[in-house]
């Protein structure tokens, strides 16, 4: 089929006006300029890639951890829906047996692909390695120091499936699971309170990730730099981001574009009431309350968001963020992050066709998977 009249989103140049055709569900051809023949003409619109969310836990009612099949394809068709066309679904800092049965549903969305539900393209294990201090809004039940051997464990029991592991890089051992865990997935740090010593030996341990950058961490200080200033060091370190307007000021939004440039995945970090009313909800077996959008545990800690990718990619847009940044920073880095850039997260020939059509505004007006719209 040939999509024509477009604002095509390229990798490298920005928007470029032109069309594309699809074939078995790929982008075959992709033109620049005016195209003729027939086809749907796009009237100017934009056309971005579909956007890759590699940390979410839920939304819709339903939370990863819950282990429940039906609750993750109900939240996978909530993010096709909203242009969140692949993903890997976060996990807490829950039992191992827990995770382990969260693992397999995600094993079984992967094998099965129901239509009109968002790629599953790994899984982030957030939990349970972590500290103490920065525990934010994981449970302190359940915490445990790096074992590398529990973790070969659920690694090897869902596939290899895991793509990102975390935990913080100043717990005993820390180091040598990072040693060895970065040669089966991406190792980021996360919910930690190390100091810029510690977090640097765990990047030369080999982390090349920093999870939800600002959040569960120490802030930067001019003599104390500690994660942020260490991992701000590294060019083979990406950081995440919520743009939610809530977990980060939009002023320290544009610094981590700057701190990080090229090297900013935005992430939504939604909970189960991501797209739900305010109200009473779960997370990790605490209670999470929402309210005007923003999401606590019952002291106020602020919990995960409640704001799904595309919105979260919307709002960086409005913060001052160059929309072409934006857009890579929502789809070909997080590609590249889970190892799955050969087939998604630009508008390349031979790669799958996801793509949504958008107004000027990024306002959705479209989403295709394997370019049927949805």
């Amino acid at each position: 089929m040939l999509f024509k009249n477009a604002l095509i989103f390229d990798s490298v140049r920005g928007f470029v006006p032109g069309g594309f055709h699809v074939e078995n569900g790929r982008f075959a051809r992709i033109y620049q300029g005016e195209i003729s023949g027939d086809g749907l003409d796009l009237g100017g619109m934009r056309v971005i890639p579909g956007l890759i969310d590699l940390h979410s836990h839920g939304n819709s009612g339903a939370d990863f951890s819950d282990g429940d099949y039906e609750g993750l394809v109900k939240m996978a068709g909530y993010l096709a829906r909203n242009g969140v066309t692949a993903f890997a679904p976060a996990s807490m800092t829950l039992p191992y047996d827990v995770l382990a049965a969260a693992f397999q549903a995600a094993v079984r969305l992967r094998r099965e692909r129901p239509r009109g539900c968002a790629r599953l393209m790994g899984i982030q294990m957030e939990g349970p390695f972590f500290s103490e201090k920065k525990k934010g809004a994981q449970n302190a039940d359940y915490l445990r120091l790096p074992d590398f051997d529990a973790f070969k464990k659920l690694f090897d029991g869902c596939a290899g499936l895991l793509r990102i592991a975390d935990l913080a890089p100043e717990l005993p051992g820390a180091a040598e699971f990072i040693r060895r865990a970065s040669e089966l997935c991406l190792v980021s740090i996360a919910h930690t309170d190390a100091d810029y010593e510690a977090a640097r030996a765990g990047f030369a341990a080999g982390a090349r990730h920093l999870t939800h950058l600002f959040n569960a961490m120490p802030p930067i200080h001019h003599r104390k730099p500690g994660v942020i200033g260490a991992a701000s060091e590294r060019e083979d370190v990406v950081a995440e981001l919520i743009c939610d307007g809530l977990h980060v000021h939009e002023s320290s939004v544009r610094m981590a574009f700057k701190l990080f440039p090229g090297r900013i995945c935005l992430v939504s970090d939604a909970l189960r009431c991501c797209g739900m009313p305010d109200g009473e909800y779960t997370l990790g077996g605490q209670q999470v309350f929402l309210k005007g959008g923003l999401a606590t545990l019952e002291d106020g800690t602020i919990a995960g968001s409640a704001t799904n990718l595309y919105d979260c990619m919307r709002n960086a847009i409005s913060f001052g963020i160059a929309p072409e940044q934006a857009v890579l920073s929502a789809s070909l880095i997080p590609a590249k992050e889970l190892g799955c850039a050969g087939e998604l997260g630009s508008i390349e020939e031979g790669k799958l066709a996801d793509f949504i059509v958008c107004t000027e505004d990024f306002s959705r007006r479209a989403v295709y998977m394997g370019g049927e719209q949805l």
